[in-house]
């Protein structure tokens, strides 16, 4: 197995910062070099002014990598411009784009977390991992992660897919639901199903996981097969859901999610299974 590209860190390694690249963050915007076709990042020798404060990330092939909070009110520099970070989803390599994800997370944490919602001191960040403490009470804030799952129901080489009324653009994914207090993963998968499209499940099995700062949670995957029930869609959160086989499919989520490879795996799967002509 070959070594990772991106190594996380913590506290700043001493050495010069020009080249290191700079994740400048205003809220869940990202700034981006203005230019056709691409976004690159820009360093911290570019904008030495805005990177003061910035704390660091890790090395991304052996390049740093900081992060920085910028207030809502900041113009973008001459040549550059503020981006949605999902914009990035489909402009850059997966390692990176995962680096952006982290990056705003993480800046959101270090702006929402800078006094203690204890006693409302200032906190400072602890060395060595990634923590702001109390200075006055020395309660820890660590960045927010929220369990999700998110699942493939197979009905033969069939599977289940639904349009959440909240997509910003007419896809057909995964469900997916947040974990709620007091569930085990598998509870909330049965839950959300149900409460969602109406169907019972068996056959419950894990796939794989993803990190989703955007949503700062991390997605749990499965699989799973219908048991029983007819689609009956909630008409709040999932306005339409049906049954599609592998060469029939509507528009899916783009490659980098777990829904996505979810979907590529059944349709590997049901499509490797197929005669030859």
């Amino acid at each position: 197995m070959s070594p990772p590209r991106f190594v996380p860190g913590f506290d700043a390694p001493d050495r010069p910062r020009d080249s290191a690249l700079l994740f400048a963050a205003r809220g869940f915007d990202l700034l981006v070099i203005d230019g056709e076709g691409s976004a690159p990042l820009p360093t911290v020798g570019q904008l030495p002014s805005l990177a003061t404060q910035a704390l660091f990330l890790g090395t991304l092939d052996g390049v740093d990598c900081y992060v920085t909070a910028l207030p809502k009110d900041t113009e973008a520099p001459a040549g550059m411009k503020f981006i949605p970070g999902r914009a990035l989803y489909s402009r850059v390599d997966e390692d990176t784009f995962g680096i952006v994800g982290r990056s705003l997370a993480i800046a959101e944490w270090d702006v929402l977390h800078r006094f203690c919602g204890r006693c409302a001191q200032p906190t400072l960040l602890t060395p060595g991992e990634r923590a702001r403490r109390c200075s006055a009470c020395r309660t820890p804030f660590y960045p927010r992660i929220s369990p999700a799952v998110i699942v493939l129901i197979r009905r033969g080489d069939e599977m289940l897919l639904a349009r959440n009324a909240s997509f910003p653009d007419a896809f057909f994914s995964t469900l997916a639901g947040f974990v709620d207090v007091g569930e085990s993963l598998e509870e909330t998968v049965a839950r959300e199903v149900r409460e969602e499209v109406g169907l019972e499940l068996k056959n419950l099995r894990y796939f794989g996981s993803q990190p989703w700062p955007f949503g700062r949670s991390l997605m749990v995957g499965f699989t799973a097969e219908y048991a029983s029930g007819e689609i009956r869609v909630d008409g709040q959160e999932i306005a339409e859901a049906g049954w599609f086989g592998v060469d029939r499919l509507p528009r899916i989520p783009p490659p980098l999610s777990i829904a996505r490879r979810l979907i590529d795996s059944h349709i590997a799967e049901v499509k490797g299974r197929a005669p030859s002509p």
